[in-house]
């Protein structure tokens, strides 16, 4: 029985109402490449953060090399060897390679950085990750960003690490820059280290994993030899099985596409983008981490370029520059990031509003706060929104309440097109029932609906077919009544195996 290098115990995690990890187990090996793998919320992302130092267990235990381990920050954990990369290199741009990977831990003697030395060790980091010696002077701007993130595993490796997380490193790479990671990844193993590998594409776990841990619901459901299980069975165990919680099919007008995506492109996040949208219809566009499937709503709404492709409303062509261009157009956009782009959260309810409605709400340069004032109450009605007056600030609300303002703001001109990004994240599940419930009356009386979203049982639940995006294009197309295990099979880039289903089961790829 081989030794645990690391060993998590009975960890939990609450914040505030909110217990983000209920009880998780992780034993990893020296050597090996352990995948944790679970739904968005399944608790991933802390369980790592309580690794690496970044937040502190509420209970349980950790061990490091069979010794009791404690970590009160990242700083702690980095002395152990656990050492972080992150999806996005963390590199300064203008510094050279030498210099970004000793930066802040700089080889000194006698009061000096001794270059020779620290030259001498990067070119050694540089051999073991496939790359050539004179990237060691270069600009890491010159690097692609595949390099890039070897740069920040050889920063990893200068600070002596012998567990290695890498938090979904393939989002970003094209399949090419995979198989140079993957080649890393196993020198490094061959030479002791422990990689913890978080990924949403399980396609690739049998190709570089050991093990894999699932969780779910704040719970490590198990771990198993990468070996035992199929990509199906993986799925199955991140939902639970199949779920048949399914809303009833909407009959969408009979008409043509109100808002159509013909091969719409943007450089760097997705290409080949096909959806077709009908007044009174909810469509669900569904992808993970590094998709694309985000930036897909940004540039429909004006607020990113596309670069190929085509955007039709109302079967004309259009290409809006800017939000406000799309607005004029008739399509409104709820942004994921509410508190950064959808919200003045220290202004009233009334205030945040109008404020997206000017033209409706104000004469001659001047708002008419009776008006305003108005239409604020008739929102608050219309959509539920919990408060004493329309004067509350954003701020003392709570998040399903202060979306709902966000929204309310959009549908004061009842636009043709809504686009909805992430409508309920944040949110409590009474919140979640009553904005579905809005999104499903605006369908009824007649508005085109795109919902972009990476919560799966949301999509599943509230849209009349589901465009699934892999690698930045529409990848399938799922009917009403589509398993959970299989549109999430799907988005993880599972064939066959995970994605059996027929078109007459409700799929088409």
């Amino acid at each position: 029985m081989v030794d645990a290098r690391l060993e998590l115990r009975d960890i939990s995690k609450r914040y505030g109402g909110v217990r983000a990890i209920r009880h998780a187990d992780l034993v990893v090996e020296p050597g090996s490449v352990h995948a944790i793998v679970g739904e968005n919320g399944a608790g991933k992302s802390t369980l790592i953060k309580i690794v690496a130092g970044a937040e502190g267990a509420d209970t349980g235990s950790m061990a490091f090399e069979g010794a009791p381990m404690h970590l009160a920050s990242t700083q702690d954990a980095m002395a152990y060897g656990i050492q972080t990369v992150y999806q996005e290199p963390q590199l300064f741009a203008d510094l050279t390679v030498s210099e970004n990977i000793f930066i802040g831990r700089e080889l000194t003697q006698r009061g000096r950085v001794d270059w020779a030395e620290q030259h001498g060790q990067v070119l050694d980091l540089l051999e073991l990750l496939g790359l050539p010696e004179r990237y060691a002077t270069r600009p890491v701007r010159e690097l692609s960003i595949a390099e890039q993130q070897q740069v920040s595993i050889a920063k990893a490796l200068a600070g002596n690490a012998k567990v290695l997380i890498l938090d979904e490193p393939s989002a970003i790479l094209t399949d090419s820059e995979i198989e140079v990671l993957f080649g890393v990844v196993r020198r490094l193993t061959d030479s002791g280290v422990s990689v913890i590998y978080i990924s949403h594409r399980l396609d690739e776990l049998p190709r570089i994993c050991d093990r894999v841990t699932v969780m779910r619901d704040g719970r490590t459901v198990g771990t198993w030899p990468i070996t035992e299980l199929t990509i199906r069975q993986i799925v199955e165990l991140m939902v639970g099985g199949e779920l048949e919680d399914h809303t009833e099919a909407r009959t969408p007008q009979d008409s043509e596409p109100r808002l159509a995506l013909e091969n719409l492109a943007a450089a760097g996040h997705f290409s080949d983008v096909n959806v077709e949208v009908r007044p009174g219809e909810i469509v669900g566009l569904y992808g993970l981490v590094g998709s694309g499937v985000a930036e897909i709503a940004e540039v429909v709404y004006g607020m990113r370029d596309q670069t190929g492709g085509r955007i039709l409303l109302e079967g004309k062509p259009i290409h809006p520059r800017s939000p406000r261009a799309a607005q004029k157009l008739g399509i409104a956009l709820l942004p994921a990031n509410r508190k950064a782009q959808g919200m003045f959260a220290f202004q009233s309810i009334a205030f945040n509003i109008g404020v997206g409605n000017l033209s409706q709400l104000s004469r001659g340069g001047w708002m008419n706060r009776g008006k305003e004032t108005s239409v604020a109450k008739n929102m608050i009605d219309r959509l539920a929104i919990k408060t004493p007056t329309e004067q509350v600030p954003v701020s003392a609300m709570s998040g399903g309440n202060a979306q709902k303002v966000v929204l309310a703001r959009q549908l004061v001109e009842r636009p043709p097109v809504l686009v909805l990004a992430e409508p309920t994240q944040g949110v409590d599940v009474g919140a979640k029932e009553e904005i579905h419930r809005i999104i499903a009356q605006l369908a009824d009386d007649g508005t085109a609906v795109l919902v972009v979203t990476s919560d799966l049982s949301e999509a599943l639940r509230i849209s009349d077919r589901i465009h699934v995006v892999v690698a930045g294009t529409t990848a399938a197309e799922f009917a009403p009544g589509a398993s959970q295990a299989d549109v999430l099979a799907a988005a993880a880039g599972a064939d066959a195996d995970a994605r059996h289903a027929s078109t007459e089961d409700g799929v088409s790829a």
